[in-house]
């Protein structure tokens, strides 16, 4: 994050990616279609005022959310991946997936996991519905 006087919470187009959990390729081609409005600093680098990349996480979020299967859901959160692991218990099952940089482990019923055929290799998406997020700054 650049944290000069005139960019205070502005990004360069790496540091915006990243964020975004997409390539720098794909977001100076964003930049470069019009989808996302940046800037040069004084070094002549590109970079993302910190509003405007949140209003596009926004618009990028309500998108893949409306295009989820098209099923209606109070869930918000939705974490497209692959399987990577899965524990079968008695009762139980834990299952891991990758989304992005992302691991994200549930405890599922065993029977729910044999239902979905979850396996190593497969794709999912982890829909998170919580009460309890803990928020965290770097």
């Amino acid at each position: 994050m650049r944290q000069d006087d005139r960019h205070v919470n502005s990004y360069r187009i790496g540091e915006a990616a990243a964020l975004l959990g997409v390539s720098s390729d794909t977001m100076r081609r964003w930049v470069d279609a019009g989808r996302l409005a940046a800037e040069r600093d004084e070094h002549g680098h590109r970079i993302v005022p910190g509003a405007q990349l949140a209003a596009f996480a926004r618009e990028l979020a309500r998108s893949e959310t409306a295009a989820a299967e098209g099923l209606p859901s109070s869930a918000r959160n939705r974490f497209r991946g692959i399987v990577t692991d899965v524990v079968l218990g008695d009762v139980a099952a834990q299952v891991e997936i990758q989304a992005g940089p992302f691991r994200v482990v549930s405890l599922i019923s065993r029977e729910s996991a044999e239902e979905l055929r979850l396996e190593p290799g497969v794709p999912a998406v982890a829909v998170i519905k919580s009460t309890n997020v803990v928020v965290e700054r770097s």
